[in-house]
């Protein structure tokens, strides 16, 4: 009896167990399969992606392809929701660093990455006074020749522009190569709602840690610096001396110490002439040898990331302008500055800027007031200026800057025009986001006049015109 009850229990436990075994083993084979399927499409995936770089290398020329955004993984949930930190904004950027940011959405093409930036810019301006040109200021005419008031909101100012990031040259000691293309709409036209392109950089050029070379259109050698304004024209004709001219240009950078940097800088410039532009039967021409341009500078303190050295600089120029005047064909005027400039940063938030300049011949520079020649005498006006400011990051993403600058041309070296230029401003900056930044400025310019002949030039002014510049700009950059 018992021997048979025990066979009854074995029949028993066998059948329990049969269907819990084989769900099992079921399972097993089911989570299996799906891992096998999960396998074989990841090879698959990879199959396609090494035959795509594999066509890439065969046919290295190809429409741009536009390389694909990394984003960050999304952060876990918190398991409380009053204890999630507040969300920080992040720190402003500058166009530079803006561009940086760019960098990671870049058309590729072979050796080349072709990185679009810009800036969607629009100003608004109250004169009390109008200023010449209008949406921007180089100076203010005489009250005898203007004396009434403007309202003006420009987008001219908008800019584009590509940075092309290019291999390394064997010849230049495999220094990377890289090059830009910029323009903004403040090309020539007669409607403000029509602008025209302006090419502002053209170059190419190849650099390391030290040296660079460059060729094509872009920033003097000599004044480096730009004072804190808002206005378009950063003080040209009043104060700021240098311009954007085609040139051959060598830099060479001598690191004597951690916290010491010789910079010494030389260019072969295009000779660009302003003077008498609209004046019938003078012709403008060239000389037989270009501009010269040299700067050496000083960097003081630690550099690399974060640092902000103290860097002073001495640079200057020489070259010749040329005219065919109908009583003086073939006149050669000579043009020369000599220039200083200084970068100080007084603490963490505070920096102070400052140039000044002396020289003969400068309009070409944006000097002596857009006046180079006198019109009557055929001589060249000496001139004498500069501008510093004061610049304040009252937080991350507030900013002001003050400053002064002034432009005076040699009274004895004109027959008239004008013969004295300044302006005093003050402004605030905000970032709105990283690319969004919005100011305004209050600035305020005068303009002297000079006159030595009345009689002979009645139709030349000689009463002083001034004007407070109010101004507020917005950009997008990207």
């Amino acid at each position: 009896m018992k021997a048979t009850s025990m066979r009854w229990l074995l029949v028993a436990l066998a059948v329990a167990w049969w269907p819990i075994s084989t769900v099992r083993g079921q399972t097993t084979d089911f989570t299996l399969a799906d891992r096998l399927q999960q396998l074989e499409s990841e090879t698959q995936s990879l199959r396609a992606e090494l035959d795509a770089l594999r066509q890439q290398q065969a046919n290295p020329v190809r429409m741009p392809q536009f390389t694909a955004m990394q984003t960050a993984p999304a952060p876990a949930p918190a398991s409380n929701p009053s204890t999630v930190p507040p969300v920080q904004e992040p720190p402003s950027l500058t166009l530079d660093e803006v561009r940086t940011e760019a960098k990671k959405f870049a058309w590729v093409k072979g050796n080349f990455k072709v990185t679009p930036y810009g800036a969607l810019w629009t100003d608004m301006l109250y004169q009390t006074t109008r200023t010449v040109p209008g949406p921007y200021t180089l100076w203010v005419p005489s009250e005898e020749v203007q004396d009434s008031d403007a309202f003006i909101i420009d987008a001219r100012r908008t800019r584009l522009g590509i940075d092309v990031d290019g291999p390394r040259i064997p010849l230049f000691c495999c220094a990377k190569s890289s090059g830009r293309v910029e323009i903004d709409f403040f090309g020539d036209t007669v409607y403000e709602n029509k602008g025209t392109i302006l090419l502002r950089h053209a170059y190419w050029q190849v650099a390391d840690d030290n040296f660079k070379f460059l060729v094509g259109q872009t920033w003097d050698v000599i004044s480096p610096l730009f004072p804190g304004v808002l206005n378009y024209t950063v003080g040209w004709d009043g104060g700021n001396l240098g311009y954007r001219r085609a040139q051959f240009r060598a830099e060479r950078y001598l690191q004597l110490s951690p916290e010491l940097m010789l910079i010494l800088q030389g260019s072969l410039n295009q000779n660009v002439i302003n003077d008498f532009a609209s004046t019938a039967g003078v012709v403008r021409e060239p000389s037989n040898w270009p501009i010269i341009e040299g700067r050496t500078a000083v960097k003081l303190g630690p550099r690399g990331p974060g640092c902000r050295p103290i860097e002073v600089g001495v640079s200057g120029h020489i070259g010749q302008t040329g005219f065919d005047f109908p009583t003086e064909p073939n006149l050669r005027v000579l043009t020369w500055s000599l220039n200083t400039d200084v970068q100080i940063p007084i603490t963490p938030y505070l920096h102070f800027d400052a140039e000044f300049f002396t020289g003969d011949n400068l309009s070409m520079f944006l000097g002596g007031i857009g006046q180079g020649v006198d019109p009557i005498r055929h001589t060249g006006i000496r001139s004498t200026g500069g501008w510093f400011d004061l610049g304040y990051d009252w937080t991350p993403r507030l900013h002001s800057c003050v400053g002064y600058s002034i432009d005076d041309p040699n009274n004895n070296d004109m027959t008239y025009g004008r013969s004295y230029n300044q302006y005093v401003f003050g402004n605030f900056t905000f970032d709105i986001t990283k690319q969004f930044v919005t100011g305004i400025e209050v600035a305020y310019w005068k303009t002297l006049y000079e006159n030595q002949d009345p009689v002979t030039y009645p139709t030349q002014p000689t009463e002083p015109g001034d004007s407070v510049v109010v101004q507020w700009m917005v950009k997008y950059g990207f």
